[in-house]
């Protein structure tokens, strides 16, 4: 094959790849998606806050007040974050 058609052929495939990539970029996301997205922020959010508090109140022996004020700081960081997605997804 000479060195002109090569080149030729290359252009074109890299032409439609560039096409592909800028279809597949304007595709909305699904909404299960956005919902599995903010749900999983959400839930490890919470899942974070409480593992922190428990591991401090094992290490300072204050049981239950630690393991309740980081869930509680979780929950508040999980709705911030799912407010802050759901902005994002309005734009």
């Amino acid at each position: 094959m000479p060195n002109d058609q090569f080149k030729t052929r290359l252009k074109i495939a890299k032409d439609k790849l560039k096409t592909v990539k800028f279809n597949k970029k304007a595709e909305p996301k699904s909404n299960i998606g956005h919902a599995f997205k903010m749900s999983t922020e959400l839930v490890s959010a919470v899942a974070v806050g409480t593992i922190i508090g428990f591991i401090l109140d094992n290490w300072f022996g204050t049981k239950p007040w630690l393991i309740l004020i980081f869930f509680f700081v979780g929950v508040i960081t999980g709705i911030l974050n799912v407010i802050k997605s759901a902005k994002k997804m309005q734009k």
